[in-house]
């Protein structure tokens, strides 16, 4: 008598070999172990990109509303500048604002940085004017017009300033 199988119920029966049938299990395991390895690791990648691009977002948004921050305080130093009298009001109010002012930006790791006595570095300075200067080093910085600043250690604005020839 012959017994007919159909494709379908030939996965049904037992295997033959055991340990060939166990080997194939165990490479088929491996095989899916190292797939979802690899799509764990690809996940991790994905994930940790997507936080740096968030970072330097935002990080550029900073950027947007801190520089035009800084022409305000340039304002302010040069109103104080122009004011005379420091025992005035309205002199000692501006201070007051010009104070505040750079400790907000502070808190924010947003620093000036000296120049003046300094010598010139291109990668800090834009030179806007040269001085012929006897009492200083030719290529130190003499003169400050607009300061300069880093934000948490990186040049966030070159200051402009005037070099001794």
């Amino acid at each position: 008598m012959e017994i007919h199988i159909r494709e379908d119920e030939q996965n049904m029966l037992p295997p033959a070999d055991w340990a060939a049938e166990i080997q194939r299990l165990q490479e088929e395991l491996m095989n899916e172990r190292d797939r979802n390895l690899r799509t764990l690791a690809d996940f991790n990648n994905y994930r940790r990109r997507v936080e740096r691009d968030g970072s330097k977002l935002a990080g550029e948004g900073k950027r947007g509303i801190i520089l035009p921050l800084l022409n305000i305080v340039d304002d302010l130093e040069k109103a104080m500048q122009w004011a005379g009298d420091e025992e005035d009001q309205f002199v000692h109010g501006v201070q007051i604002i010009h104070q505040k002012f750079l400790a907000l930006l502070e808190t924010h790791g947003v620093r000036p940085f000296v120049s003046v006595g300094m010598p010139f570095d291109h990668n800090l300075h834009e030179a806007v004017a040269m001085v012929e200067r006897e009492d200083v080093e030719p290529g130190t910085v003499v003169d400050e017009l607009r300061r300069g600043y880093l934000w948490n250690n990186e040049l966030l604005r070159t200051a402009q300033v005037r070099v001794a020839g």
